[in-house]
């Protein structure tokens, strides 16, 4: 039977999810700026990679923590690590043929697409009320980010697509890891992302040695932090909230980036996107509420009667 307990374990879920989600909007202004210097997304996921891997082995040795998955959740795990690998590489790499507006306004659509597959994927019910909620969430996204739509390139289109396609997976993949440790999620999941990412780098041509990141020091370094920060806190929201509760939090790291761009690089914020940004924590506080009912309404059908 679910507890008051439940309620608020699916809160710290959702603000895991939303701190995550500060942390990749920092990620991707500081990647915008490094790859003005020169330096490639999957370039900075290959080698920020090294650093995931270091310090989550670091913590290994230092609680000694076993690294065991059971067997059966060894498919989610490598469908975690590809889909992981994808995202980042993908969504990076789609800012060098599309305006940063246009690539986070497709690659945002990932929340629509959990929402509408949550139903099919796990036991949860089908809702109206979310399908409606994730349709204004992504509308304040577009608001926010105020695409430019003209001189579009098709390889750019197809590279976010295939983000926002590999985030959903990720996130339903994550959701069924729930048992599995963080740091094996993490060992794991990141030794299958650093040979699809050096695959992806000696394809396109991009491999640099690592005194390229000299180019852009603070950007690498804020990029690097970001994700780490943002990722950790990712898989431990997953843990605790199911994939379409903490998709539509997610729908605020354009928001986080819009903030974070005006205040460091001199953006311009007009009155459409403070009114998008509105509609997204409207959305999200209405997230909030339809999944305390939803766990509330579970424990009472399960609560013996009286």
């Amino acid at each position: 039977m679910r507890t008051d307990g439940d309620v608020s374990h699916g809160q710290r879920g959702i603000a895991l999810a939303l701190a995550s989600a500060a942390a990749f909007g920092t990620n991707i202004v500081s990647a915008q700026i490094a790859g003005m210097a020169g330096l490639s997304g999957p370039l900075l996921v290959f080698y920020r990679v090294f650093v995931m891997l270091a310090l989550v082995g670091g913590a290994i040795l230092l609680w000694r923590s076993g690294l065991s998955v059971p067997r059966r959740r060894w498919p989610a795990l490598i469908l975690f690590g590809i889909s992981t690998a994808l995202v980042g590489s993908a969504y990076l790499s789609s800012v060098a043929f599309l305006p940063v507006t246009v690539a986070a306004v497709v690659f945002y659509t990932f929340p629509v697409l959990v929402v509408l597959a949550e139903p099919l994927l796990t036991r949860t019910r089908p809702s109206l009320e979310r399908i409606a909620v994730v349709l204004i969430a992504f509308l304040g996204v577009a608001m926010v980010v105020g695409p430019d739509w003209h001189g579009l390139d098709p390889r750019g289109l197809a590279l976010a697509l295939l983000a926002s396609v590999a985030a959903a997976v990720q996130f339903f993949a994550a959701g069924a890891l729930g048992e599995t440790g963080t740091l094996p999620k993490l060992l794991w999941s990141h030794l299958m992302v650093l040979p699809v990412t050096l695959l992806i780098l000696l394809l396109t041509g991009g491999m640099q040695p690592p005194s390229a990141l000299a180019l852009a020091p603070l950007a690498v370094l804020v990029t690097i932090g970001g994700y780490l920060v943002g990722f950790l806190w990712q898989v431990l929201a997953l843990a605790r909230v199911s994939p379409g509760p903490a998709a539509l939090a997610f729908c605020a790291e354009p928001v986080f980036a819009v903030i974070i761009a005006a205040a460091v690089l001199g953006e311009r914020v007009g009155a459409l996107q403070y009114a998008g940004g509105g509609l997204v924590v409207a959305a999200i506080m209405t997230n909030v509420i339809l999944e305390q009912k939803r766990v509330r309404a579970s424990k009472l059908a399960l609560a013996p009667p009286a």
